[in-house]
């Protein structure tokens, strides 16, 4: 009899184990897991540009009128940027999650321009520190679109599974929303050249 139900209780595990995967129970586990660990490189390579700035405005700091401007903003969209707390809640949180992009959407901008005037000051490129800080920072923007990349994908695949049937009942049932991406809107801002009215060239 014990044997019995020892059997039983084996194959009424077997049963549930095999109906969660079968409603794309793990595939959620997975994918919720694999969207986590490409968030988490997105955050280093926005955290690894934010360590840039400093040493950036330092060495732009060094160059004899330099437009103030310019540099204010990137100090000021550095602060904005770093100051949102971020925690795993973030990726549930499509507003939270609009917040942050919009932050690091800012500090882009303000960097590009940054560089872009940076062109009219001859001794400022001519500045070993300054062009290899502006190497890294290429860099580390290259290293963030790899990441975001990466992450929009996984946000992707999981978003599907969200949404699709059978397994959006297996959501329904266990809570799992579709997760916030960067949207087109963030992406063409981005993207976008920053416009600069120069003046007078620098002497």
């Amino acid at each position: 009899m014990l044997m019995i139900r020892r059997w039983l209780l084996v194959f009424l595990a077997t049963l549930a184990t095999l109906g969660l995967a079968g409603c794309g129970y793990n595939d959620f586990q997975r994918l919720d897991e694999v969207s986590k660990s490409a968030w988490s490189e997105v955050l280093n390579q926005y955290q690894r540009r934010a360590d840039l700035v400093p040493n950036i405005v330092a060495t732009v700091k060094g160059e004899a009128n330099f437009e103030q401007e310019t540099l204010t903003k990137v100090i000021e969209a550095r602060a904005k940027a770093t100051s949102i707390q971020v925690t795993p809640e973030t990726l549930n949180n499509p507003e939270a999650f609009n917040r942050f992009q919009q932050a690091q959407g800012e500090l882009s901008g303000a960097l590009s321009r940054l560089m872009v005037v940076a062109e009219q000051y001859p001794n400022l490129k001519a500045n070993q520190a300054f062009r290899d800080l502006r190497v890294t920072l290429e860099g580390t923007e290259n290293r963030i679109t790899v990441a975001r990349n990466r992450y929009i994908q996984t946000v992707q695949e999981y978003n599907v599974l969200a949404r699709s049937f059978p397994t959006n009942l297996t959501a329904k049932v266990f809570s799992y929303e579709p997760k916030p991406t960067f949207s087109v809107q963030n992406e063409a801002q981005i993207s976008t050249p920053p416009t600069v009215d120069f003046g007078q060239p620098k002497k």
